[in-house]
């Protein structure tokens, strides 16, 4: 009897038959997730959140910026997008991408939990000429020191023999009306050289552009690298513009006359502390690896730590502005517009508006949220109790019996012309105002 051959890994995914399983559909999965579908690619979710297997059953969307539409048409394709909590469906993938978090502990030390967790998830069910890609933000190492090891143990396989292995840092940029998942770059390491061509050729097949590099641990270093840019960059325009409060200049209109040169400047803005879940937590990903080999990132490290106090200081400049009126915070009122950690989104990752509620908590203030993107407050790691509780209060009644709002996020559906009218005081971190002709006088920076 004559035998079919099996085709190989690479002849599926040139076929787009190559099975693509998405472990972790988040900000980061989902999107990945629906890009190889609408590219004609079978694809598997994985995720223990058993809500989002529900909504994407019924074709529903719990992201606010990718539409149910979008996930309907997916699951009623040629080839359907299918949702599941069994990670023994790896199994039947060809292709396995770890989307999970990487948070930080209390201590501000890499929490491998998820990585791990997930690795072991899968681990027993790998099989021979599979590939698994981790997306991923971590220290360099990572895939290597961390992922390698439980995925040979479970399966009894080996990395770059028996199956292969790479790391491609996700690039996602929620709300970014330029780029998507299928037109930003894609940076691809493999552990050996043949494990980043089949990596590449996955990639090639849904993403406009792939970068190859050397190997795991420059891909992953490039993810770090690009998000400490931001992170150093945005720790020097805050410090500015704490020079800027003393010397009473406007940190606005100097980076904007600064920008006006057309080389060798790129212009960043300052705000109430970092959001997202890249740009606060990335930089101590890399300050702890970087002491496995008694090397300090000074640099880095205080960088860091401007952007992480800058909550500290908003809080301090509306006491100052209270005070100014006659009145205390403690007992004061306080109007928190915008919960998401930038504009027009509903991502809450490390969004310093929590922290902001956290604090003016703690100094006895009344304090409430409006964000049209977050009706409720959504459940996160580490939360208060009392912020489950919490839901977006009608803009229009609450700014005029507050005693002050805070405008953390600056979404653009918000009349800040109104808002400055209406309210009593208003402390500007995202310099939303700007444009506003009347009641400057109620209008406080921070």
């Amino acid at each position: 009897m004559l035998q079919v051959k099996e085709p190989t890994l690479p002849e599926k995914i040139r076929a787009r038959e190559a099975v693509v399983a998405i472990c972790g559909l988040g900000y980061v999965g989902l999107p990945l997730a629906l890009t190889f579908g609408e590219k004609g690619f079978p694809v598997i979710g994985l995720d223990i959140d058993q809500r989002k297997i529900e909504a994407i059953e019924k074709g529903e969307s719990y992201i606010k910026h990718i539409g149910s539409a979008r996930i309907a048409r997916a699951t009623k394709a040629d080839k359907p997008f299918s949702a599941t909590m069994d990670f023994g469906k790896a199994a039947a993938a060809d292709a396995i991408i770890l989307c999970v978090p990487t948070p930080l502990t209390a201590n501000r030390e890499p929490d491998m939990t998820y990585i791990e967790n997930t690795a072991r998830a899968i681990g027993p069910h790998l099989r021979s000429g599979q590939i698994v890609i981790l997306e991923s933000s971590t220290y360099p190492g990572t895939t290597e020191e961390v992922v390698k090891p439980i995925l040979e143990q479970l399966s009894g396989l080996r990395a770059g023999i028996d199956f292969f292995l790479a790391y491609s840092p996700e690039r996602e940029d929620p709300g970014n009306p330029h780029f998507s998942t299928a037109t930003i770059p894609k940076v691809v390491g493999g552990y050996t050289r043949q494990c980043t061509e089949i990596a590449c050729a996955l990639y090639s097949s849904a993403i406009t552009t792939v970068v190859p590099v050397r190997g795991t641990r420059e891909a992953e270093l490039a993810k770090l690298l690009e998000n400490i840019f931001r992170c150093v960059n945005i720790a020097l325009v805050n410090e500015m513009k704490l020079l800027c409060e003393r010397m009473n200049i406007d940190i606005w209109e100097v980076i904007n006359a600064a920008a006006t040169k057309p080389f060798g400047f790129m212009p960043f803005y300052p705000g109430p502390g970092m959001g997202g879940h890249c740009i606060p937590i990335d930089p101590f990903y890399l300050t702890w690896k970087a002491r496995e080999f008694e090397f300090n990132t000074r640099f880095i490290e205080l960088a860091a730590e401007i952007n992480w106090q800058m909550p500290h200081h908003v809080i301090e400049r509306t006491m100052d502005a209270l005070n100014d009126q006659g009145k205390a915070l403690k007992g004061a009122r306080v109007l928190i517009l915008g919960l998401a950690y930038k504009k027009n989104i509903d991502d809450l990752r490390e969004s310093p508006s929590i922290r902001l509620i956290e604090l003016f908590r703690e100094k006895g203030a009344q304090v409430q949220y409006h964000d049209p993107y977050c009706p409720r407050m959504k459940e996160m790691r580490n939360q208060p109790k009392y912020m489950l509780e919490m839901e977006s209060v009608p803009l229009e009644t609450a700014v005029a019996e507050v005693d002050v709002v805070v405008i953390a996020t600056d979404h653009d559906c918000i009349d800040y012309q109104k808002l400055v009218r209406d309210a009593k005081l208003v402390i500007d971190t995202r310099n939303a105002t700007r444009n506003a002709l009347f009641g400057r006088d109620k209008i406080r920076s921070a």
